[in-house]
């Protein structure tokens, strides 16, 4: 299975779904996912959790990867490391391109579970917790471990919705920033350490 094909066709979905989100109205959305008292604890501690687990994956496996001397996950905790740099660059630089306050700093009636600062779009906490399940994704090549990490970041980005944080949209753009990010860095990483592939030797008859 081609495992790039399917992040491609993912983005492109997201793609589609921001603009059809757009058009039906992302505040009509919010307003009905995000409750007056926005004080659900699973979708508090999925928000919570997106920075933490984010970061500590990635140092976690090449902790173990060094003391254990496997080469290969060192290059998986250093893809994972670059996704989520990359990612959290590109989320910084368009957030000041963009400057979209958030839905409750516009609308009377969406209510934050906390107030803070920053700009909107695109979600942070969606752009590197996508990242984190695409690099598995794409280093492992194993659905049953990208599967998890997947639902865990969807969490992420329904609760900052629920949470009054966002507005879909935010969501939805940064799972693709995040997926990107992820993607750029497993290239980056088979060029560093795989190098260009060697074509097999022709044999003649």
């Amino acid at each position: 299975m081609n495992y790039k094909i399917i992040v491609v066709v993912l983005s492109l979905l997201c793609i589609e779904s921001a603009i059809v989100a757009q058009g039906a109205g992302d505040y009509a959305t919010l307003k009905v996912i995000n409750p007056r008292y926005p004080d659900n604890q699973l979708f508090k501690t999925f928000s919570r959790s997106a920075y933490p687990v984010a970061f500590s994956l990635p140092i976690g496996i090449m902790a173990v990867s060094i003391i254990s001397e496997n080469k290969k996950g060192q290059q998986v905790g250093y893809e994972m490391m670059g996704g989520l740099i990359i990612s959290a660059a590109a989320t910084g630089a368009i957030k000041e391109l963009v400057q979209r306050p958030r839905p409750y700093q516009r609308y009377n009636d969406i209510y934050p579970d906390e107030w803070e600062d920053g700009n909107s779009f695109p979600s942070g906490h969606t752009s590197l917790s996508f990242s984190n399940a695409t690099s598995i994704l794409l280093s492992t090549e194993k659905w049953y471990l990208a599967a998890p990490a997947y639902l865990w970041a969807c969490g992420v980005g329904y609760s900052r919705i629920y949470l009054g944080q966002h507005y879909p949209s935010d969501v939805i753009a940064g799972a693709i920033t995040g997926a990107g990010g992820a993607y750029l860095s497993h290239l980056l990483r088979k060029k560093l350490f795989e190098g260009p592939r060697r074509r097999k030797p022709v044999r003649l008859p």
